[in-house]
C-alpha cells in the first residue's frame, strides 16, 4: 500500500454528508464545519471559492475545488457578496446572527440551497476525520486545491450528480464509493501537475529502488525490517538505500518506518478494540511496552491516552451530526 492508497484507506467515506446545493444570485455560504476535506464539483454556473487566507478562484462548470480544514472558507456567486448563511460543525446551517436555516434551504432528497431552480449547481461532498493514515497526505495538500474540469476527464461528476439523488437500498454505500473513487481520481490528477508541489515521498514512490523500498515497508510494518534487510529486498548495498532514500524522502528508512507504524497503531487503536499488545504485534513492536515508549516518544501521549482521546472526538462528531 503506497501513501497515496493510504489516504482513502483510511478516511474512507462512511456516511460521509453528501448533498447537490442549487443557489440563485446573490448567495454566499460561508463554511465553518471543521471537516478535514471536502470536494465541491461544480455542475452548472459558476462560483467562487473564497479561503480566509489566499486569493479567490473562479469555479467554473467541471472545475473540482478541494478545500482542507479546519480553517473555514466561503463560497459565493461573488467575492463582494457578504455571507448569508454559516455551515457549522454537524452540517448545522444558520444566518451570521445565529437563526436556523437548515429546514428553510432544504429542498428535497439531499438538496439544499435558496431555490430550486438556481442557475448553480453544485455537489459538495464532506470526509470527517477518522483516520491517522491520512495525516501525512493532507498535511501535503495546500488549504484549497482547484482541479480545472478538463483536466480530470473523468465520467464520476455526473455519475454522482444522479445518484445524489436517488433513495434506494444501499444508497449510501454507493454514494461513499464514488466520493471515494472521485476524491482519488482527483489527488491522482492533482500530484501529476507541475504546480503541486508534491511532497518527497510521493515523488519517490517512482524511483525504482526507493519505491520499492517504500512500498515494502508500507505493505509489510510489521517485519522485523533493518536497513540491511531492506537493501538486500530491493537488491543494492545498504549504503546506497541509506543515501539514496534519505535524498529521495527526507529522512532515513528507519525513521520513515517508525513513522508509518505509529501512524498505523494510531488509526487501530482509535479504530478498533485490539489490545496494545495486539496492536504492537501488527505494526512490528516486540511488546506493548515497547509501542507505548515510542508512541509516547513522538505523540507526547500513551497508546491508551490516544485511544481515550480519539474515541471522545469521535463521539463529538457523531453527536453534532
Amino acid at each position: 500500500m503506497d501513501a497515496l492508497t493510504g489516504l482513502l484507506d483510511g478516511p474512507r467515506a462512511r456516511e460521509a454528508f453528501l448533498l447537490r446545493a442549487m443557489m440563485a444570485p446573490p448567495w454566499s455560504v460561508r463554511i465553518e464545519d471543521r471537516a478535514p476535506l471536502s470536494l465541491t464539483a461544480v455542475v452548472r454556473g459558476e462560483a467562487w471559492v473564497i479561503p480566509d487566507r489566499g486569493e479567490a478562484v473562479r469555479l467554473r462548470p467541471g472545475d473540482i475545488a478541494i478545500t482542507r480544514g479546519p480553517a473555514p472558507c466561503t463560497f459565493a456567486d461573488d467575492p463582494a457578496t457578504p455571507p448569508q448563511v454559516v455551515v457549522h460543525p454537524g452540517q448545522r446551517c444558520t444566518t451570521p446572527g445565529g437563526q436556523e436555516l437548515s429546514e428553510a434551504m432544504d429542498l428535497g432528497v439531499r438538496t439544499w440551497g435558496n431555490d430550486p431552480d438556481g442557475p448553480m449547481v453544485m455537489l459538495v461532498g464532506t470526509y470527517q476525520p477518522h483516520s491517522e493514515i491520512s495525516r501525512r497526505l493532507l498535511r501535503a495538500l495546500p488549504a484549497l486545491l482547484v482541479l480545472p474540469g478538463e483536466s480530470l476527464g473523468s465520467p464520476l461528476v455526473p455519475l454522482l450528480g444522479e445518484e445524489i439523488l436517488r433513495e434506494e437500498p444501499g444508497q449510501e454505500v454507493v454514494l461513499d464509493r464514488l466520493l471515494d473513487l472521485l476524491l482519488i481520481s482527483v489527488l491522482r490528477t492533482w500530484f501529476s501537475r507541475p504546480e503541486a508541489e508534491a511532497p518527497a515521498w510521493y515523488h519517490a514512490l517512482g524511483d525504482p529502488v526507493v519505491g520499492r523500498a517504500l512500498r515494502l515497508l508500507h505493505a509489510h510494518p510489521g517485519r522485523p525490517w533493518t536497513v540491511a534487510g531492506l537493501a538486500a529486498e530491493v537488491g543494492v548495498s545498504r549504503a546506497a538505500l541509506a543515501r539514496s532514500f534519505t535524498e529521495l524522502v527526507g529522512e532515513p528508512p528507519m525513521a520513515y518506518l517508525t513513522d508509518w507504524r505509529l501512524t498505523l497503531a494510531a488509526d487501530l487503536l482509535r479504530g478498533s478494540d485490539a489490545t496494545v499488545g495486539a496492536v504492537a504485534a501488527r505494526v512490528g513492536y516486540g511488546s506493548a511496552f515497547a509501542l507505548s515508549t515510542a508512541f509516547k516518544r513522538v505523540r507526547g501521549i500513551s497508546p491508551q491516552e490516544h485511544r481515550r482521546k480519539a474515541r471522545a472526538e469521535d463521539a463529538e462528531a457523531v453527536s453534532r451530526s
